[in-house]
């Protein structure tokens, strides 16, 4: 189910620009040709990929029938690697036409945290190959092309694990209280669970805990991790190795040291 973005950012500033100017280039040779814009909508497939779905109407009032009517994006990182691409193509818009076309992109995420961990914890920027195309009156080719950036927001941004707390449990194992914080910059909602394994300094397992998160997008989360540890295994320093299992993506494991 698709849910609107509350804050897309500049993605739906510069797409709309390059819309908008595409129009102009078409009214002069068509000016009975109007394009209008929906919300952008995010939501999810059957594979647990992000859909962007972006409504144009297209509303031919012309002449002649418009052919060959195909949208195209890009997207790629900062380095050229391919993020993702998508194109809607649409054979005939007839004269008298007033038909909506949904231009949908397709994003996965965990191909995205395979390639680097960096979109998880960190905000970037991301460049845009935007493309239109369409004929004419069945033979006068119109088509116009742009790039542009828009910023990512990390899901995980400024994650963090804080300092222990331990407390007696009985006479063998501590209680441990570990404090858990992020902020969700991406726009989609984070839900799911978070495990962490505590490591002591000599690479011994010394306990395991799990949490759910839920943050909202634009959002802060604070939570805790609870486990338990041998009393006689725990070590001043160590690390924790964290696991991510949500509806978008798995990742893991983060490690973090902690002493």
């Amino acid at each position: 189910m698709n849910v609107p973005i509350r804050m897309i950012g500049l993605a739906t500033t510069f797409f709309w620009i390059f819309l908008i100017a595409f129009t102009a280039t078409v009214a002069y040779s068509a000016k009975d040709l109007q394009f209008s814009f929906g919300e952008l909508q995010v939501g999810g497939d059957s594979h647990n990929n992000l859909v962007l779905s972006l409504p144009i109407g297209v509303v031919n009032q012309g002449y002649y029938d418009i052919d060959a009517f195909n949208i195209s994006t890009y997207i790629t990182d900062l380095d050229g690697f391919r993020i993702t691409r998508g194109s809607t193509f649409t054979p005939v818009i007839a004269k008298g036409g007033n038909i909506t076309i949904y231009h949908n992109v397709t994003l996965s995420i965990d191909r995205l945290l395979r390639h680097g961990r960096n979109y998880l914890l960190n905000d970037t920027t991301m460049n845009v190959n935007e493309s239109v195309s369409m004929r004419l009156a069945n033979f006068i080719p119109v088509q116009a092309s742009a790039n542009f950036s828009i910023p990512w927001g990390a899901p995980l941004y400024n994650f963090e694990l804080g300092d222990p707390t331990y407390s007696p449990y009985n006479l063998t194992h501590f209680s441990v209280v570990v404090p858990i914080s992020f902020e969700n910059h991406a726009s989609f909602d984070v839900v799911g669970n978070v495990q962490a394994s505590m490591y002591n300094d000599a690479d011994m397992q010394t306990g395991t805990g799990q949490t759910t998160i839920n943050a909202a997008q634009h959002s802060s989360f604070n939570g805790l991790l609870e486990f338990y540890v041998q009393m006689s295994n725990v070590t001043p320093t160590g690390r924790f190795e964290v696991n991510f299992q949500t509806s978008l993506f798995d990742y893991g494991p983060l490690v973090i040291p902690y002493g």
